[in-house]
């Protein structure tokens, strides 16, 4: 009986990944460690995503959701982004990605409109309840407390884009000059690396009795010579002092207990109404920026055919990795996980467009709810299909 059982779980796997394999609409494709998925529907245009991984474990997650943004079907409607680039491990990303959006609609329902404060409610409880996860699972599981996460947002509502970040996630926009034709690239999200002497002086403020809150170490600048990011979602070790100390490995805990966090989770938040001119959205992680200039990659989807942009920025995104590492893209593409994260780091894309018609029809605006999370497709928004769920494994 338990070998019929394995033959018919094969069967079904490989049927499944030949499906993923042949470029389905509904689940996107899987080229080695890279995943895409070229065209989609979204309630304002179309969209694409790319994600391609380089760590041992994947640690980058994203998401988009189009549809209802509340708990109720005749809430106000749009699209969700949500870029997560996890770091220490994809304990906080994974987390982020199932609870994020969620929390989202929960405050939208509440409040029966989007605005600023449901998405740093948002934030605040999807940060309590990774730091809930953490204190139950201390005692068996102590370097969860070293794990974090970067984490990009954005929402498109009722003609307007709310942009929220922590870390060093960025979007850009792609804006159109009529007088000449040209797509301009237009930073929209706040960064919070220290590597940015702006972000090192707003800690430094916030710490004036710390002269080593934030160090120079192997050329790089890092908070407590530790981490490159001034705020993210987890880290609790870096937010409780009750979390850096022993069973936490000994790289981690600080010689000095600390009063007050290091790190925080609150995001950088602004609010843009879309204009006419407004064409086009990159949701990236840091992966893709260490390679591109903002209106680098403005022009490399600008130049191209919409189909397939965020994997075409991801593949130029590799090409310059291996250049700069002179070897040939080729060869980079040979190399497995884990041994990759020496050339790149995960890289996740995604291009969202904006069709000014459906934009300045916001309101009125209805639609299937579709989900979709780096490696599959839900026409049903809250469910993960198995499609997802064997991808994710297949991928980690």
């Amino acid at each position: 009986m338990l070998t019929k059982l394995i033959k018919l779980f094969k069967a079904c796997w490989q049927q499944s990944n030949l499906y993923a394999r042949s470029g389905s609409d509904g689940v996107g494709r899987q080229d080695g460690l890279l995943w895409y998925k070229d065209s989609g529907q979204h309630v304002y245009g179309e969209f694409s995503m790319a994600v391609v991984q380089a760590n041992n474990l994947l640690e980058d997650q994203c998401q988009l959701e189009s549809g209802p943004l509340s708990l109720l079907e005749l809430g106000p409607y749009g699209t969700f982004v949500g870029v997560y680039d996890g770091h220490g491990g994809p304990e906080t990303s994974r987390y982020v990605n199932d609870h994020l959006f969620q929390n989202l609609k929960r405050f939208v329902t509440e409040q029966e409109s989007m605005s600023i404060d449901v998405i740093r409610k948002a934030y605040q409880a999807t940060e309590e309840g990774f730091i809930s996860l953490v204190t139950k699972q201390w005692s068996v599981k102590p370097q969860i407390a070293a794990v974090g996460s970067c984490c990009l947002v954005g929402v498109i509502c009722g003609g307007t884009l709310y942009i929220a970040n922590l870390g060093d996630s960025r979007v850009v926009l792609g804006r159109g000059v009529k007088a000449t034709g040209e797509v301009l690239a237009v930073q929209l999200s706040a960064e919070h690396n220290v590597a940015i002497e702006s972000v090192r002086r707003e800690l430094q403020s916030m710490h004036p009795d710390d002269k080593h809150i934030v160090v120079l170490k192997h050329n790089v600048w890092r908070v407590k010579g530790l981490i490159q990011v001034s705020r993210s979602i987890g880290d609790v070790y870096l937010k409780k002092s009750e979390f850096n100390r022993e069973p936490l490995h000994a790289k981690f805990r600080l010689r000095e207990p600390f009063k007050k966090p290091i790190l925080s989770a609150e995001p950088t938040i602004i609010v843009e109404p879309l204009q006419p001119q407004d064409q086009f959205l990159i949701f990236a992680s840091d992966g893709l920026w260490e390679h591109f200039s903002n209106q680098e990659a403005v022009d490399i989807v600008q130049r191209n055919t919409r189909s397939g942009s965020a994997r075409r920025l991801v593949k130029a995104a590799l090409q310059e990795a291996a250049k700069k590492r002179e070897m040939r893209y080729s060869d980079l593409k040979k190399i497995d996980r884990g041994v990759r994260r020496h050339f790149h780091d995960d890289i996740t894309v995604i291009v969202v467009y904006l069709d000014s018609n459906l934009v300045s029809r916001a309101d009125s605006l209805r639609g299937p709810s579709l989900s979709v999370r780096g490696g599959g497709i839900n026409v049903r928004a809250n469910s993960l299909s198995p499609m997802y769920k064997q991808t994710e494994l297949s991928a980690t």
